[in-house]
C-alpha cells in the first residue's frame, strides 16, 4: 500500500469510528470539502502534513494516534 492510499482509508475509519461525514469534517477541520473529497477519493495523491494536522485537530486526536494504524505498516517504497 502507499501513503496515500494508507492516508484515505485511515480518514475514512477515523470518521466511521466518530460517527461524522466527510462534509461534517471539513467544517470541523476548517478545510473545503473539496480538499476532503480529493483526498478520499484519490485526486490528491500526496496530502501534507498539515493538512492531516487539521484532521487530527478536527477530531481532536495527536498525529501519533492518527499514524498509530496497520494501514501505516509495511508501506511501499516511494523512491523508486
Amino acid at each position: 500500500m502507499d501513503i496515500g492510499r494508507a492516508v484515505r482509508y485511515r480518514i475514512m475509519e477515523l470518521c466511521a469510528i466518530h460517527n461524522i461525514t466527510y462534509n461534517r469534517l471539513s467544517t470541523i477541520c476548517g478545510m473545503t470539502q473539496s480538499t476532503v473529497n480529493n483526498i478520499l477519493c484519490g485526486r490528491n495523491k500526496s496530502t501534507t502534513v498539515s493538512t492531516v494536522k487539521k484532521i487530527c485537530d478536527g477530531l481532536e486526536i495527536s498525529i501519533s494516534e492518527f499514524f498509530s494504524s496497520p494501514y501505516f505498516e509495511n508501506l511501499e517504497q516511494e523512491i523508486k
